[in-house]
């Protein structure tokens, strides 16, 4: 009764709703700016989910006590090039009515929080329970060593066993990683104590490509996370952008040999774990003697950028 208090306490001085939506059984998928997202790949996926349904917010919680504001700072800009406006850090709740399936969809984009975890996820948890949740995605991205060339591989846990076996089903590869985790791996957690079905998917993001938004790693996550639900998205666009995106970075590599061969390496070790099928964990391998992957993301990055200057 004490929890069940303290979180209707929290929700009231935390959340502010903008409508109150009728939803059927939904299922919510949660992303995190911040640790959770390894070349902005998680954050991405959201974004796309959030414009190819056009969802619209209904809800935000106030972020004034889960930042350290030092560390995440607010940023400003004009609107209509002369007024100012300050923008804070965001977790907003999003709905779909998905009209063609007995369920609907809420979205939580966020940025991971600094200070007060436990409290934030009571209140995330509170308002999943209200909406009547019953299933909670998690997606996120880690640095891995894995080349950029390859289809993106997608790391899933799931609390529950029905879960389990359609993810398995899937051809994705298990993660029994252990060491430091972020928000979504305590909202998993959370889930699972609330007995709320649960899943998170990981892509894995080439580590020497740490600095640049990477699309063929959301394209990864969107596919898992579509197999998973049945959610029929137009990932062709996507597609081609990661293609193109791929193409860019072989170009710049091409320029050079020790980066060839390095991402070779890559590759050959890569094609290794597909036939022995072993996890990868959030580490990464030594790279070959006298190579300097500092030099090769700098290079890669300068190339990647003056690209994008020109297609401007």
């Amino acid at each position: 009764m004490a929890d069940e208090a303290r979180a209707g306490d929290d929700r009231q001085k935390y959340l502010e709703f903008q409508e109150r939506p009728t939803l059927r059984k939904p299922i919510m998928i949660a992303a995190f700016e911040g640790w959770n997202d390894a070349a902005e790949a998680a954050s991405a996926s959201m974004r796309f989910l959030q414009e190819a349904w056009g969802a619209p917010r209904f809800a935000s919680i106030d972020p004034e006590e889960f930042y350290d504001f030092t560390e995440t700072r607010p940023t400003v800009r004009l609107v209509d090039g002369r007024q100012r406006r300050i923008d804070w850090p965001a977790n907003e709740l999003y709905y779909h009515a998905d009209q063609a399936r007995d369920r609907d969809i809420v979205l939580l984009a966020g940025v991971e929080p600094q200070l007060k975890w436990r409290a934030f996820t009571r209140l995330l948890l509170d308002v999943a329970k209200d909406l009547g949740v019953t299933t909670f995605i998690s997606l996120g991205a880690l640095l891995a060593d894995v080349p950029h060339a390859r289809p993106s591989r997608v790391s899933v846990s799931a609390t529950d066993e029905e879960l389990r076996k359609r993810l398995g089903s899937l051809g994705t590869r298990g993660s029994r990683y252990e060491g430091p985790t972020g928000i979504v791996g305590v909202l998993q957690d959370a889930c699972q104590e609330a007995g709320i079905p649960g899943a998170s998917l990981w892509g894995h993001a080439p580590h020497y490509l740490s600095a640049s938004p990477n699309p063929q790693v959301t394209l990864g996550i969107l596919r898992r996370l579509d197999e998973l639900l049945d959610l029929k998205l137009d990932l062709h666009e996507l597609a081609e952008e990661a293609e193109t995106f791929v193409a860019q970075v072989n170009e710049a590599v091409a320029q050079d040999p020790e980066a060839t061969s390095f991402i070779r390496q890559l590759e050959a070790q890569d094609d290794e774990e597909d036939e022995d099928d072993e996890d990868e964990a959030e580490t990464f391998r030594r790279p070959p003697r006298g190579s300097s992957t500092g030099g090769l993301i700098q290079d890669v990055e300068d190339f990647l950028r003056r690209r994008r200057g020109d297609e401007q």
